[in-house]
Formats: C-alpha cells, sequence, structure tokens
C-alpha cells in the first residue's frame, strides 16, 4: 500500500537528511519564505569606474541578528557537505544574484563566492548553466571567486569543475589571495583569471615598505601569469591610489562604499 507524503512532511524530512546544524531547519523555511537576502558590494575599476560588485548573502534571524555568508554554509552543510540544504542555498543565491544583475548595465559584472560543495557536487556546472539561460546573463559577466580551502582536499576535481564553467564563458578568480597557504600550484593548475588580494596584503601598504614590494611581487607575477589583480579591503584614498599606481585592475572597500541592497546599488 502507497502511503500519500504531504508537501510539509516531505520538507521535514528533507531537512533532517540535509544537515545536522540545529538552525537548518529554520534556514530551510527562510530560503522557502524567500527572507535570505543579497548585498552587493560595489567594485571599482583601476580608472574609478564602477566595474561590477560582489554579492553576498544576509539572513536575519530574529534571535541572532545577521547571519553572513560563511555562516549560512556551515548552517546549510551541517555535517553533509552536498546536503538538499546546501545545494538549496547556492542555487537561492546563484538565482537572485543573477536576475538583480541582468538589470544592471551590460558593461558591469558580477561576482559570486563558490563553495567546496559546490565544486563537489557533480551537478554544479548543469545549475549554473541552466540559471544562465533562464534569465539570460552573458556568462563572460559572471565571475565565480573561489578560496584555497575549497580546493585543499580535492584540487583535480576543482579544476575540471572549473574547467567546465570556463568553458561556458565564466571567469574565475582566486578569492582571498595571501590569506591562507597562497600554494603556487593553484596558479598552475587552475583556470583564474583574476587573483583577489585578501585584505590582510592591502592593510599596510601606505605606510610599510616591506607590504608594498610584497603587492608589487604580487602584481608582477600575475602579470607574468596573465592574470588580473583585484585589490579587496581599500578604506582609504592613500591605499587605492597604491593598489592602482602599482598595476591592480579593480578594488573594492569600504571607501568605495560597503554592501548594500540590489536597489541602492542599481542607484549607482
Amino acid at each position: 500500500m502507497t502511503v500519500a507524503v504531504s508537501p510539509s512532511d516531505r520538507r521535514q524530512r528533507r531537512d533532517r537528511r540535509a544537515a545536522s546544524h540545529p538552525l537548518a531547519s529554520e534556514l530551510a523555511g527562510a530560503l522557502e519564505r524567500d527572507e535570505v537576502t543579497l548585498l552587493f558590494q560595489p567594485q571599482f575599476a583601476a580608472d574609478g569606474a564602477l566595474y561590477g560588485a560582489e554579492a553576498l548573502v544576509r539572513w536575519d534571524h530574529g534571535e541572532l541578528g545577521k547571519l553572513a555568508g560563511d555562516e549560512l554554509v556551515l548552517i546549510a552543510q551541517g555535517s553533509h557537505g552536498l546536503s538538499e540544504l546546501a545545494r538549496g542555498l547556492t542555487d537561492h543565491v546563484l538565482r537572485r544574484a543573477l536576475a538583480a544583475a541582468g538589470a544592471w548595465p551590460d558593461h558591469l559584472s558580477l561576482s559570486l563566492n563558490v563553495t567546496a560543495a559546490d565544486l563537489a557536487a557533480a551537478d554544479f556546472t548543469a545549475a549554473v548553466t541552466a540559471a544562465l539561460a533562464d534569465t539570460g546573463f552573458d556568462p563572460a559577466r559572471l565571475t565565480l571567486e573561489i578560496t584555497e580551502q575549497a580546493m585543499v582536499a580535492e584540487l583535480d576535481r576543482s579544476a575540471m569543475r572549473l574547467e567546465e564553467l570556463v568553458a561556458l564563458g565564466v571567469r574565475v578568480a582566486l578569492d582571498d589571495f595571501g590569506a591562507g597557504f597562497c600554494n603556487f600550484r593553484y596558479l598552475k593548475k587552475l583556470p583564474l583569471h583574476y587573483l583577489k588580494l585578501d585584505r590582510s596584503m592591502v592593510q599596510g601598504i601606505a605606510e610599510d615598505r616591506r607590504d608594498l614590494e610584497v603587492l608589487r611581487g604580487i602584481v608582477a607575477m600575475a602579470n607574468a601569469l596573465d592574470l588580473k589583480v583585484i585589490a579587496e579591503g581599500i578604506e582609504s584614498e592613500a591605499q587605492r591610489d597604491a593598489v592602482v599606481r602599482e598595476g591592480c585592475a579593480a578594488w573594492q572597500g569600504y571607501l568605495g562604499g560597503k554592501p548594500m541592497a540590489a536597489g541602492d546599488f542599481a542607484a549607482l
């Protein structure tokens, strides 16, 4: 005998399978109610022109306040990195961000963060392909940002997945460069277009000669590898002037604007 299962029962079973984090069920409900939102931090080209924006996910939890991207990923993945909830979060962010960026002028780009679980998912490329097709967003305007931590365990698999995405026309950035091990094998193995400097790499460049020389070395290496450098965490005009002078292609940080709602970014 077949027993009918209600949609609510299916959701509950899915949530139990999805993750062991105590907030997993609440996050699943927030996604269904479209309460997980996006903010956009402006990115600027070396000449000061608006270049694009990085999409940042936020969840305004009633008791815990605003939870950011890394926290939401931990909740969604729990003890099962490839859970349905983690995939649901990725799909939510991907489609909401592409829909918002679709209203921007055609010369502006969109950056999205990619997790280790995303790269491990066999259907991730298909999900990106479907989202691009459904929204009509130009793949060349999309940059996927990956961190060293996302590739430590499975570099070969990550490289294969990124090659699939690059074949679609998507761009790839190595995010938080300088904050981790700086494994130069990544630069040889991965199909990269950008190095995105961690904020720790630019904090002292306006005052400390050694910090400035490190920046120069990174930019020189990137140029030799035909990679563009994006600096994040720019909070002063002196920092901005330094990264522009030393050859960074773009920058972002509180000097240019804090993460903002889609409507506020559109007003720029």
